[in-house]
């Protein structure tokens, strides 16, 4: 059985150039990355956001607007036209790659008109705390996307396809979710803030038949247009669970393929992953999330942080079958939403740890593989400019240790706080595997054990320059630099 499952890449992060260029990157470089081994492909949202060509995505207005219609002030999306993110997609398809696109079904923004209606005031650190009695309010609900004209789907949406919205004209100064009459938020979501169900704009009813009919349409109409091989749902925590495996499911059965799938519920509570894993049956991937803060805690603690415990309460540890693993995203990066920051120096380490080991499903961020420059507002109100360095030199180094030498069973040697490390045994199409050290205090050695007796190993990334020999039964020294991580192989000159 082929051990090795591939590499995904996010292809874009918060912060891409809003000038209509990504599709056309992505056709131009996926060769390229496929060479250097990635195996897929994460897009992000390809359709009209409420700010049209300078949305990233995630403040949906049009789903059947792929950059194809004049909506909210522009032709193409953030990321280019229609055609150029077909073309895209089919370039990363015929380079070897599959590709995933980014769903969101969550809520929508810039609706075209206002309604009136009846609604509850909601506190919003609280949900299950009333603000007040239920009164007339003046929402912008009504989305009746004038720029598609109809192409495609005739359905408008209402105030009745929602079921909450955090504005009311009627009341510009009160802070409030406003649940609408005769709506409820759905139970089946994470329970922060009481019920986390309304996370932005205006929340879709997903016990609506019209929304449910709509969504399941829009799912085969997208498949259709685009082949994509699977999917990343954004914002699964926010939404009624059972409707993400409905939808996959009646995905999977219209396309005839087993379409890849992988949910983003944010939240460092690992019991509250292992439900929604529960609840949909196991019928899709999580982000590991748990090991993410771990990768952002010890980046900051250094040599404070055990590395024993690295994996502690990760998905990646419990289930390594479901976890997508990661170190960084579009929303951890600095001055985002949710930004946890992996400390630069921690990067090449924290790569070893998802790309060499056995379990997860790797997926590398754009912005830590080709590095990224951009300005933007704190949460104290002041401008900052971040750089974000590349490392695309070591993690090309550790995919093509992966692909080549990462087989076989797995030994750790995780009994040190500040040293550590695994080797891979190989196997018999891949005879020698490899042995990994890295250390977040001083420079370390461990002696540990491999598959290949009497053999010369090399470390791939260059950090240390001599070269170690394994004894009769495969055993060796090998060391890293202080807090640096060293990828040891066998010698082929």
């Amino acid at each position: 059985m082929k051990e090795y499952n591939g590499a995904m890449m996010q292809y874009f992060h918060w912060y891409t150039p809003a000038d209509g260029s990504l599709w056309k990157q992505l056709a131009a470089n996926a060769s390229e990355l496929s060479r250097a081994g990635f195996t897929s492909i994460w897009l992000p949202p390809a359709y009209k956001g409420s700010a049209g060509g300078y949305d990233a995505g995630y403040g949906v207005y049009d789903l059947f607007d792929l950059g194809e219609f004049d909506q909210k002030g522009s032709i193409r999306t953030k990321y280019g036209t229609r055609d150029e993110y077909l073309k895209a997609i089919a370039a990363a398809q015929k380079a070897g790659m599959q590709v995933y696109a980014d769903i969101v079904m969550n809520h929508k923004l810039g609706a075209d008109q206002e309604e009136e209606f009846n609604a509850t005031p909601y506190n919003p650190e609280n949900r299950h705390e009333s603000m007040g009695k239920m009164q007339k309010i003046k929402a912008w609900t009504h989305f009746n996307f004038p720029g598609r004209g109809g192409k495609y789907s005739t359905l408008h949406w209402h105030w009745w396809h929602f079921n909450a919205a955090d504005h009311n004209a009627f009341d510009d100064k009160t802070n409030a979710v406003y649940l609408f009459e005769g709506k409820k938020f759905d139970e089946s979501v994470d329970q922060e803030k009481g019920n986390f169900d309304y996370l932005m704009g205006c929340n879709l009813d997903m016990n609506n038949a019209d929304v449910r009919k709509e969504l399941l349409y829009w799912g085969e109409w997208y498949f259709e247009t685009t082949g994509v091989d699977g999917f990343r749902f954004d914002a699964v925590k926010h939404a009624k669970s059972s409707f993400f495996a409905e939808w996959l499911n009646h995905l999977r059965e219209f396309s005839g393929r087993q379409l890849f799938a992988v949910g983003e519920y944010w939240s460092g509570d690992h019991e509250a992953l292992k439900s929604f894993i529960e609840k949909t049956g196991s019928n899709m991937m999580l982000f590991d999330v748990v090991l993410h803060y771990n990768f952002a805690a010890a980046g900051k603690l250094g040599k404070e942080y055990d590395l024993g415990q690295i994996f502690e309460n990760t998905l990646v540890e419990e289930q390594p079958d479901l976890a997508v693993t990661l170190v960084s995203n579009h929303d951890t990066q600095p001055l985002q939403s949710l930004e946890s920051a992996v400390e630069p120096w921690f990067k090449p380490l924290a790569y070893a740890l998802i790309l060499l080991r056995k379990g997860g499903y790797p997926c590398v961020f754009a912005a830590d593989y080709y590095g990224a420059q951009y300005k933007d507002f704190g949460k104290d109100g002041k401008e900052y400019e971040i750089e974000m360095a590349s490392h695309r030199w070591m993690i090309d180094k550790f995919l093509y240790v992966r692909r080549t030498y990462a087989y076989g069973d797995q030994h750790d040697y995780f009994d040190d706080p500040n040293c550590v490390g695994w080797t891979r045994t190989g196997n018999d199409e891949k005879a020698g595997g490899t042995a990994v050290i890295l250390s977040n205090g001083e420079a370390g050695s461990l002696k540990m054990k491999t598959g290949s007796p009497e053999t010369i190993y090399r470390d791939i990334t260059e950090h240390m320059p001599e070269p170690v020999t394994t004894d009769k039964e495969g055993w060796a020294e090998f060391s890293c630099n202080a807090a640096s991580v060293s990828v040891w192989v066998p010698d082929k000159r």
